[in-house]
């Protein structure tokens, strides 16, 4: 790319970081929009519990079956044109899903849901390497904001999906209103996203993906299981935290909703100001503190009796949980010549806890109690605990190295 004056190359970049913020929150509201009413999506489809938590494992299913592949993908094609047909791909899936839901048919719903989780994952990737871009030309911690953003669109989804149910606005109309609103602002979006700059080896052409090799970089390796302990460590939250405080402890579902939202609350916030914690402190010791702060609320939701501490608790949970997964992205992304390839198997490795971790922690609750089976994401965290040292940037990569 042409080396461009500092006030339109910052212009370009204060777009692209705009751009790439409106790619998150959409990829978040389109994710949230209709999880959030799932229960009529049982209705509609006549589906047992468990045959819903099947059609829910076509979504997770798709998106780990094309994550293998997104990295090679995305360093062809360019972050952009992947996010556009990304997008694009939702959108058909979604129709798909909306299909399903009028005709009260699985088929088309479970195939939507494929499609959906297929292209919202190389969406994801897509994203995350043109964010991790932006944050480098930048010489600012970005990416935890970006994954904020996506945490807003969840909120702005969710929040959509309660007001279409209580306007009494059909599923299948609020799925085909967001399956159109995909593509139609991504195509706006990407225009402003910046070419990732070509980078060549000694002795010229052009870089490859780095393809099969990567998933055998020790480093990339440890970092993939750094952020899937996380990943594991939010979604066992956003899954369970609830019912941790109605079956657990006793509440009722107003606290248990209550708990639930003081954690994405704190999540949203950790990311928000995670990224003046990351540049005072480093990567390292900055996901070392959150990682302890992680410890010390699931310890008070398990181990307390009082209420209050409980949802203290949830407070400490949701900010220690909420740096791991952006700053696995970020780290997978110090290298530009690897960045896709890596943050491909990155992503692959951690998108395994939201496929397993729901149904592990399910069957442990249904032998130990909700509470006792949440153990499991305090052993995860040690993990993720042992292997911060990952994060550390490389030695060519700009910015703190401790």
């Amino acid at each position: 790319m042409t080396e461009l004056m500092d006030g339109p190359r910052t212009d370009a970049l204060a777009r692209a970081r705009n751009a790439t913020a409106a790619a998150f929150a959409l990829n978040g509201l389109c994710f949230a929009s209709w999880l959030s009413r799932t229960p009529s999506a049982r209705d509609t489809l006549s589906l047992t519990t468990a045959q819903l938590g099947l059609l829910l494992l076509c979504l997770s299913g798709g998106a780990c079956l094309a994550l293998p592949v997104s990295g090679p993908v995305v360093h062809r094609l360019g972050p952009g044109r992947v996010v556009l047909f990304g997008s694009f791909g939702v959108g058909l899936g979604l129709l798909a899903l909306a299909a399903g839901l009028a005709t009260r048919t699985v088929w088309p719903a479970a195939v939507g849901l494929v499609v959906t989780g297929m292209c919202m994952s190389n969406w994801d990737v897509a994203m995350n390497v043109a964010g991790a871009d932006v944050e480098r030309r930048r010489g600012k911690t970005l990416l935890p904001r970006l994954h904020a953003a996506f945490s807003v669109g969840t909120v702005i989804g969710g929040a959509a999906g309660a007001a279409s149910a209580a306007l009494g606005v059909p599923l299948t109309v609020q799925v085909i209103v967001a399956a159109l609103l995909a593509p139609l602002t991504m195509s706006f979006a990407v225009r402003s996203f910046l070419p990732v700059a070509e980078v060549s080896r000694p002795g010229g052409g052009r870089t490859s993906s780095g393809g099969l090799r990567t998933w055998l970089e020790p480093r990339t390796l440890l970092i993939g299981v750094l952020t899937l302990t996380f990943a594991f460590t939010e979604g066992s939250a956003n899954d369970w935290l609830a019912l941790a405080l109605v079956d657990g402890h006793h509440t009722s579902e107003v606290l248990g909703a209550l708990g639930f939202g003081a954690f994405v609350t704190a999540m949203t916030i950790g990311r928000l100001s995670g990224g003046a914690l990351l540049e005072r402190i480093g990567r390292v010791n900055a996901l070392r503190a959150t990682a302890v702060l992680a410890l010390a609320g699931l310890s008070l939701v398990t181990l307390t009796g009082s209420v209050v501490w409980v949802l203290v608790g949830a407070l400490l949970w949701g900010l220690g949980a909420s740096l791991g997964f952006p700053v696995g992205m970020s780290a997978a992304a110090d290298d530009p010549a690897r960045a896709a390839a890596r943050v491909g198997v990155v992503s692959s490795i951690a998108y395994t806890a939201f496929l397993a971790g729901p149904p592990l922690i399910g069957i442990l609750a249904q032998h130990t109690g909700i509470l006792h089976a949440l153990f499991v994401v305090l052993g995860a965290l040690i993990i993720g605990l042992l292997v911060t040292g990952a994060v550390r940037p490389l030695p060519a990569a700009d910015g703190d190295r401790r």
